[in-house]
């Protein structure tokens, strides 16, 4: 856990603007997701005198808190949705299900559509609109549809064998299409308003319902008249519809640009199936006489040699012909848009607020790395920082971690884990050694970023042997840090003595962060080794269970309380009768872990 005065200004730091925040524990891991009309006032509030038991664990656990901007606070709503399924933070008990906000659904593929609510979007053929919270505005959106549009809402088959109109014709809530009391031209255009209604594209709809009211009004049907003129009324309530979901089910990314002072920020929003459910964050130093197109050429270079490319691609601007954008992107099936309206470029403004708000963020966060970079002599700061360590018990199940921290975070897209190969035994010098050249000769091969700085868990011994790799590789220029388990001291080549920082030194605080994160993967990879181990060895000697059974379990199962568990037919299905007689025999003479 971060310090709470520091968590506490962090808090008072955010914007008075809504959006989304995130409680994060030291390994980066989101442990809690909540919305805000304003981030500073709500964020803020977790710490007023005497917290509720549950605002006590959240902060126990909390080492940072991050946050997404949104245009609203009902589309930050939709967003906290979209990111409590994809993350499943342990402290959020509503939203962990796949239960997705409500939409409407218009099956403008039938002669006579009709209208209805639907928890999902599906490639059917229909148009889909929404999603609406809460939900009671998808059924008003109904009733509007039906009152104004005069759009049918009853099911296909009662549609089919009607021989007179149903009560909600009397009720005027229906044109009776069911039995031709009006023209299918005449329906098509209702419904074609009606979607122009539930597209939110008010003006056009304004004009189109002026010009039939004062129609009716000029014939004297001031009946008629009314209606039109009740319903312009009524779309001014319906122009908010958040962006961050869509009923297109789009597959792409959405890229915001920022930059100032020698600074550039690039913002992503990756929007699957049309939920925007993730994001990253890239800041780089730039000098002032590189244009913006370059910036972002070199980046998109860059990020999506790493992330896979999307079938579209928002941009802010055109980007530079940049070396290898072209050939890693494949223009010819990435289709690459700069929206200048519409929803699309109101995703593209919402991702280049994010990318400000990370440029302001960054200045916080920059104080313990520039800190670090006069610590250590180095000639520029270290954003990327690669953290390695070596786990094993006795020798058996050698393992290493890889572990990234950019920007002075974590960043899990850039962890790796490694079994030890080329060493016999307890070494960890001689792992780490191996671990580190393997790391970077695939870096070299294909052409990878290199760190701004290494880290390794040890003293002088780890030290060296990082040395050594880097040498055998011809990247002696990278700089190197070896930080001692217990006296907290900092090694470099260039301080073979050491380096003692102040216990309160905010530089310090960040290489333990990295030191304990990547003690933490180790550890965690060679406990689940060992177990996996275990767990085999307790099928040994089961009649029936030859290797590719055995196989099949251990791919299947976590333990072996999951195998005892599991329903016989499931077993037999994936082993056979007898195998999972004698497994379940096995099992049920406590022969458990």
């Amino acid at each position: 856990m971060a310090d709470y005065d520091e968590l506490k200004v962090r808090a008072a730091e955010l914007p008075a603007k809504p959006g989304i925040y995130f409680f994060k524990n030291a390994a980066g891991e989101v442990v809690y997701i909540g919305k805000a009309r304003s981030l500073r006032d709500r964020v803020r509030s977790y710490f007023l005198p005497n917290p509720d038991f549950k605002v006590r664990n959240i902060l126990r656990e909390t080492a940072d808190i991050d946050f997404i901007l949104t245009g609203s606070e009902k589309e930050a709503a939709f967003l906290e949705n979209n990111y409590v399924q994809q993350h499943q933070p342990r402290f959020n008990l509503r939203l962990k299900d796949d239960k997705s906000f409500p939409y409407l659904k218009v099956t403008v593929g039938e002669t006579y559509p009709g209208v209805y609510f639907s928890r999902r979007v599906e490639d059917d053929g229909s148009r889909y609109f929404g999603p609406f919270s809460p939900a009671h505005r998808a059924r008003s959106s109904i009733h509007l549809v039906n009152k104004h549009f005069l759009v049918r809402g009853c099911d296909e088959a009662v549609f089919r064998n009607r021989k007179r109109p149903c009560l909600e014709y009397e009720l005027r809530l229906c044109s009776a299409p069911c039995v031709k009391f009006i023209s299918e031209n005449d329906y098509r255009e209702n419904v074609d308003n009606a979607c122009l209604f539930l597209e939110g594209r008010m003006p056009e709809l304004a004009r189109t319902l002026k010009k039939k009211m004062e129609r009716a009004a000029g014939e004297e049907k001031f009946e008629e008249a009314a209606r039109w003129r009740d319903l312009l009324r009524t779309i001014e309530d319906y122009k908010d519809r958040p962006g961050t979901i869509s009923v297109a089910l789009e597959d792409q990314d959405v890229v915001g640009f920022a930059r100032e002072e020698g600074l550039a920020a690039v913002y992503v929003f990756f929007m699957r199936k049309g939920k925007i459910r993730n994001s990253a964050a890239r800041l780089t130093e730039v000098p002032a006489d590189v244009p913006d197109a370059d910036v972002l050429g070199d980046f998109l270079a860059r990020f999506y040699r790493d992330h896979e490319t999307p079938p579209r691609l928002l941009l802010p601007f055109p980007p530079a012909d940049r070396p290898g954008v072209h050939s890693l992107l494949g223009w010819a099936k990435v289709r690459v848009f700069v929206p200048r309206g519409g929803k699309n470029r109101k995703l593209v403004d919402l991702a280049g607020r994010n990318a400000e708000a990370h440029l302001r963020k960054q200045a916080r966060d920059a104080k313990p790395l520039e800190e670090l970079k006069t610590a250590l002599g180095l000639a520029s700061v270290p954003r990327l920082i690669e953290g390695f360590d070596i786990s094993n018990t006795g020798g058996e199940e050698s393992v290493g971690s890889l572990i990234v921290f950019r920007d002075g975070r974590p960043d899990k897209d850039g962890y790796r884990k490694f079994l030890i190969r080329t060493v016999e035994g307890s070494n960890d010098v001689a792992s780490l050694e191996e671990v580190i050249t393997r790391r970077y000769r695939r870096v070299l091969e294909e052409k990878g970023a290199l760190p701004d700085l290494i880290m390794v868990d040890g003293g002088k011994p780890q030290l060296g042997a990082a040395q050594k790799a880097l040498a055998g590789l011809g990247l002696s220029g990278i700089p190197i840090v070896a930080i001692a388990k217990k006296e907290e001291i900092l090694f470099t080549p260039e301080a073979r003595d050491g380096i003692r920082l102040e216990r309160t030194s905010s530089a310090l605080k960040l290489i333990q962060a990295i030191r304990d994160e990547t003690h933490r993967f180790a550890i965690a990879f060679h406990r689940g080794r060992r177990e996996k181990r275990s767990f085999a060895s307790r099928l040994d000697g089961i009649a029936g269970l030859g290797p590719k059974k055995k196989a099949a379990l251990l791919a299947r199962y976590e333990s072996l309380v999951a195998i005892r568990d599991a329903p016989r037919n499931e077993l037999e299905k994936l082993v056979g009768t007898s195998a999972t007689t004698n497994i379940l025999k096995r099992l049920g003479e406590g022969d458990m872990p």
